[in-house]
């Protein structure tokens, strides 16, 4: 029988999940790298037993570990993230210089055909590739030196690379997010990036309509519709239908547009999931109920989604890697949450049930499905 395989990161060690079809009895395994940041675990969709993790300390500073059976076994593999072309220096609006530094890895994303292919978005704002499973890493230095990079600025978690798709009609084309810098897209591989602002307002920058600045938090894409993106901003949730030309806010009568993750749901590609949160200094759900909120209509109207999940006490946070949905035919939702609970839907959102409920805050969370 298919089974279903949930890879989570969290602030102390990674935990593999494991169920059948049915996503009703689960395995846990884990804590591998206990006591490590673990920022991503992601897998191959071409070779389900390729894994890759991002594990990360600051004492002991940056590892990518790398598995070939499915996370029965670990080994470290190439590590040598420096940054490559000019450094330069990074200006702060307030005009004051700042070198790039490189910190971590945020996020992860395997080739869509080729398990040995791996992207990888780093902080300070980096995009690097890896065509030998990771043994190996080259950076796209054309991003981090766009003549844009001076007015960036780093996010509250830093000035991330949080979020890569890879286009899967387009094998040149690329999608990135940065905190807080904006959305950007390659239609060469990464030799020239552009700015895909336009529409998004930030009250917080000097210019609110500027073309960089924005603080993008998770972009999500339906793999039928390349051109159709939706976006949760620092505050709005966003639409485009022409692969960044132009936004348009979709919040609809959502309870608050803050928050960080969104995804789209595998066969309906106008389904779309998101998690609101009170404010941007106020990290935790509204009215102390944890509610996923769903569009059927890619936005604007959105309904709130609570069978079995907390309505009453319940103050956590779900962070922008830490939602996915599986392929399945009832298409399976899955989120983690600070509180180190981890939430699936095997209905498409209607009801919920905790995997479980007691890890470390949970940082990201991906799923598989295995042959």
């Amino acid at each position: 029988m298919t089974g279903v395989r949930v890879l989570v990161g969290t602030r102390k060690g990674a935990f593999i999940l494991t169920a059948d079809g049915k996503r009703e009895n689960w395995q846990v395994s884990g804590p591998h790298f206990g006591g490590w940041e673990i920022y991503h675990v992601n897998g191959s969709a071409a070779d389900p037993d390729r894994l890759y993790a991002s594990q990360s300390s600051g004492w002991f500073g940056q590892i990518i570990q790398r598995s070939d059976d499915g996370g029965g076994s670990w080994n470290p593999v190439g590590n040598d993230f420096t940054y490559q072309g000019e450094a330069g220096e990074h200006l702060w609006y307030d005009g004051t210089p700042r070198p790039f530094e490189f910190k971590r890895i945020w996020h992860l994303e395997p080739s869509r055909d080729d398990p040995d292919t791996v992207y990888a978005g780093g902080e300070d704002a980096a995009l690097y590739k890896s065509v030998d499973g990771g043994g190996k890493w080259e950076e796209l230095p054309a991003l981090r030196t766009h003549p844009s990079a001076p007015s960036w600025q780093p996010g509250a978690g830093g000035m991330c690379l949080h979020t890569i798709i890879l286009d899967p009609v387009n094998p040149q084309r690329i999608y990135v997010a940065i905190s807080a810098a904006g959305a950007f897209r390659t239609d060469d591989g990464g030799t020239t990036w552009l700015p895909i602002n336009k529409g998004l307002r930030s009250g917080g920058i000097p210019d609110e309509d500027a073309e960089v600045g924005h603080c993008v938090h998770r972009l999500a894409m339906h793999p039928s519709r390349p051109d159709v993106l939706f976006m949760q901003k620092h505050w709005d949730v966003m639409r485009t239908d022409d692969a960044g030309g132009q936004w348009r806010e979709v919040s609809g009568n959502l309870p608050t547009d803050f928050g960080f993750p969104i995804a789209v749901h595998a066969h309906e590609p106008e389904t779309v999931y998101v998690v609101p949160i009170t404010s941007d200094s106020e990290h935790y759900v509204p009215e102390g109920k944890l509610r996923v909120y769903r569009s059927r209509g890619g936005g604007d109207e959105w309904e709130p989604l609570t069978e079995g999940l907390p309505q009453a006490n319940c103050y956590v946070n779900v962070l922008r890697d830490a939602m996915a949905v599986d392929t399945l035919d009832s298409c399976g939702i899955y989120f983690g949450t600070s509180g180190g609970q981890v939430y699936v839907s095997a209905d498409s959102g209607d009801s919920w049930r905790a995997i479980v409920r007691d890890l470390p805050a949970v940082l990201s969370v991906e799923v598989q499905v295995l042959p």
